[in-house]
């Protein structure tokens, strides 16, 4: 049966790769081999020499330790200054007992001594004698006047030797402690293994101990041994020249206690006969797998190429295609696709905005069904669940600030481009422009129609009509419709929300009317006067829980309200609105006086009372005086929290970047605002309490640390140590250096 070019592409490369593969993987698995016996024995070896260390290593830091301490004593320095002579028993049998007790912790067979250089006697195993003068000197000179180092180890005729110059920090010696470790003790305590050759070098080089079985080394090969191990890890090995071009590798271990190392040699023999059993089996291995690789590839080009070659039929509708370059064929086509599916993605893409703007304008017009209601909804992403509420939102400009009326689309798409921003998604539908004159949202509550979702809606409007306040420049008012169950009343809703914005000229620029509201109580006369100016003089002193200005502002205003209101129906609406305004700034203030389920008693109560005086008596008694009250103990217990928690983060991030700005933006105040409340509350600005508070740390820092002036200054935010210098010399009198001195020196 004739192959295929695909054929041939999946046959051939796999062989080949195969192929070299099996000859990769035999030299892999052969030098794998070969580094498995040699890392095999030297791990063996390093284990081995690692044992030998910290065996030797452990009872020399018994020795150390011992004499170290016991150089600390009173006693030893008692006994070293006493000049024992053979009437001294007292003294000699506390040093014998000291000596014996450090015997005990140490190594069998080791000579330890004591001599003292102030009083010229010397305790040797349990012997005292004295020192001449010449042997005094000689001792000095060998163990005091050539070293570097208080502690040290020497080798010696018959073994290795612990020196000690006592007492250890000080430069003036008056002992000398000795430890002599025997040959016999070493080759006990170091060959753990018959005829395995062991060295120990010091931390120069010089061979301290070599044991009987071990071939002697050069010192080139000792200063090998030695460099490497200065350069690399604690234990690992090295390549050793040898005579007659032979290598030998040595096996360390080196201690990171005193940098002694530890060195036994690699025996290669062990490794050649390892090696004898392998190659005959990895042959066999490597002519095997090539047979199978040759299967597997014939088997896998089949397999592979049989689906290609459908694909072609399908994709081109022949049964009998081209059995040349049929993956080129393939991709071309499938890329054809692709195009086609992309083109026709961003396409749809495109105009769903535009789809969806058009769904919420049918739905305005009523020109929605039941069934295309429950298409569309899950079309654009939206969900009809039991419960859920919608609110129609209507926002007209009320002016077109210092723009002309030319802009008005374009003032209308940027407050529909506010609204997009400032309700978030799971809240509304997409918001439109209804018309020229008026931009409109669907609110979602899923949560029903009660008071929550009423004090949800009239937050989202207030939030829009400060953001297009402060951004756009424009004063715009809102209209909002009673809550609904269905969308297809969406129709009703929206002529709802145009009856409560026909009443912003009543009430005033930046309205926010619920028709709710106004459904109850407008069907007259419209309201020409409102006083605004007293009413925010009023609002303002709530505020502030001023009980003083609040007075001087209430009266006014009511007076004012009752001299316009010669129609009693505009009294009634100006009465409405006043109360609306103070349930929105209970709102805002964040206090609860007429922020209940039935405010509408309060309406009813006023609108059904014709005397003055008693209207008057329930807005200052039942109103006002308690909104006051409240305000003032909140601002009390706000400023002073605020200020407590300006403090507190002063307290624990004074070493980063602080500035009120930042800290407004957390607490979520204005920075002028949390200035003036920390002013009054700590009797400082924030800027002279960060100051002080980080002088304060920097006074610490300098006594109790070794932290460098300029460590400090950049650790408290300075970003110039002569600012540091300059602050802490106005507050101290004195510079941080002078103050770091006078404070050590008490």
């Amino acid at each position: 049966m004739k192959k295929g070019r695909m054929f041939y592409k999946i046959f051939i490369p796999i062989l080949i790769l195969g192929i070299g593969l099996v000859i990769s993987f035999g030299g892999y698995i052969y030098l794998t081999t070969i580094h498995s016996v040699i890392d095999r024995v030297a791990d063996s070896k390093k284990s081995l020499i690692t044992q030998i260390k910290n065996t030797l290593e452990q009872k020399i830091k018994t020795i150390e330790y011992a004499f170290n301490t016991y150089s600390t004593t009173n006693s030893f320095s008692e006994v070293i200054k006493n000049p024992i002579t053979e009437r001294d028993f007292e003294a000699y049998r506390d040093i014998n007992s000291q000596l014996n007790y450090i015997a005990s912790m140490g190594m069998d067979g080791v000579e330890y001594s004591l001599i003292s250089l102030v009083k010229d006697w010397q305790i040797s195993n349990g012997r005292l004698s004295y020192l001449t003068e010449d042997g005094k000197k000689k001792l000095s000179e060998s163990y005091i006047g050539n070293q570097s180092n208080s502690l040290f180890w020497i080798k010696t005729d018959t073994g290795i030797r612990f020196v000690n110059t006592l007492p250890v920090f000080s430069q003036t010696k008056q002992a000398i402690a000795l430890s002599d470790i025997s040959l016999q003790s070493l080759q006990h305590t170091l060959q753990t293994e018959e005829n395995t050759p062991v060295y120990l070098l010091n931390r120069q080089g010089d061979l301290l101990y070599e044991s009987d079985s071990a071939p002697s080394l050069t010192g080139a090969q000792l200063s090998r041994i030695t460099e490497t191990a200065g350069n690399m890890s604690q234990t690992g090995s090295v390549v050793l020249d040898k005579e007659k071009h032979q290598e030998v590798t040595a096996i360390y271990a080196k201690s990171s206690y005193n940098n002694w190392i530890y060195v036994t040699l690699l025996n290669k023999q062990e490794i050649a006969d390892a090696l004898k059993t392998t190659r005959f089996g990895l042959f066999m291995m490597v002519l095997v797998i090539t047979l199978l690789i040759v299967v597997v590839a014939y088997v896998i080009a089949v397999y592979f190429n049989k689906p290609i070659q459908k694909i072609q039929r399908r994709l081109s509708g022949s049964t009998q295609p081209a059995l040349k370059d049929e993956i080129d064929w393939i991709i071309s086509s499938i890329d054809d696709i692709l195009m086609e599916k992309e083109s026709l993605e961003d396409l749809l893409e495109s105009e769903l905005p535009q789809l969806e703007t058009q769904f919420i304008l049918n739905l305005f017009r009523s020109r929605i069904t039941a069934e295309e209601l429950d298409h569309n909804m899950s079309r654009f992403g939206y969900s009809l669940t039991q419960g859920t509420v919608y609110a129609t939102m209507l926002i007209q400009l009320d002016n077109y600030g210092e723009r002309q009326a030319s802009d008005k689309d374009l003032l209308l798409v940027a407050v529909n481009r506010l609204v997009e921003e400032l309700v978030p998604d799971s809240r509304r539908m997409t918001p439109i422009l209804l018309n020229d004159r008026t931009q409109a949202t669907i609110l979602i509550f899923e949560e029903g129609s009660g008071p929550g979702s009423r004090k949800q809606v009239l937050e989202d409007a207030k939030r829009i009509v400060i953001t297009v306040r402060d951004i756009l420049k424009l004063s715009v008012s809102v209209g909002i419709s009673d809550f609904y169950a269905d969308l297809t009343f969406s129709k009703e809703a929206c002529e709802m929300s145009k009856q409560a914005l026909h009443h912003r000229l009543n009430l005033g620029k930046e309205s926010i009317i619920f028709y709710e509201d106004i459904s109850r109580v407008i069907s007259g006369p419209v309201l020409l006067h409102y006083p605004a100016e007293l009413e925010s003089q009023l609002f303002d002193a709530i505020r502030l829980g001023d009980e003083e200005q609040v007075s001087r502002a209430l009266y006014p205003l009511l007076g004012e309200m009752m001299k316009h209101s010669k129609n009693p129906l505009n009294f009634e609406v100006m009465l409405i609105r006043f109360v609306n305004n103070l349930i929105q700034l209970e709102q805002l203030i964040g206090v609860e006086v007429l922020l209940t389920e039935d405010n509408y008693a309060l309406y009813h109560r006023l609108l059904d009372i014709r005397n003055p005086e008693e209207i008057e008596r329930i807005l200052v008694k039942e109103v006002i005086q308690p909104m006051v009250a409240a305000m003032k103990e909140k601002t009390t217990r706000q400023f002073r929290g605020l200020s407590d928690q300006i403090a507190n983060i002063v307290r624990t991030e004074y070493d980063q970047d602080l500035s009120l700005e930042l800290i407004g933006e957390r607490l979520h105040y204005s920075p002028n605002y949390l200035s003036s409340i920390f002013k009054k509350e700590f009797g400082l600005t924030f800027s002279e309490y960060v100051m002080g508070y980080r002088l304060q740390m920097a006074k610490k820092w300098l006594v109790e640390t070794e932290m460098t002036i300029k460590e400090i200054a950049e650790r408290l935010q300075y970003h110039n140590p002569q600012n540091f210098i300059r602050s802490f010399r106005k507050k101290e009198h004195v510079t941080p250096g002078a103050y770091r001195a006078l404070r050590q020196d008490k």
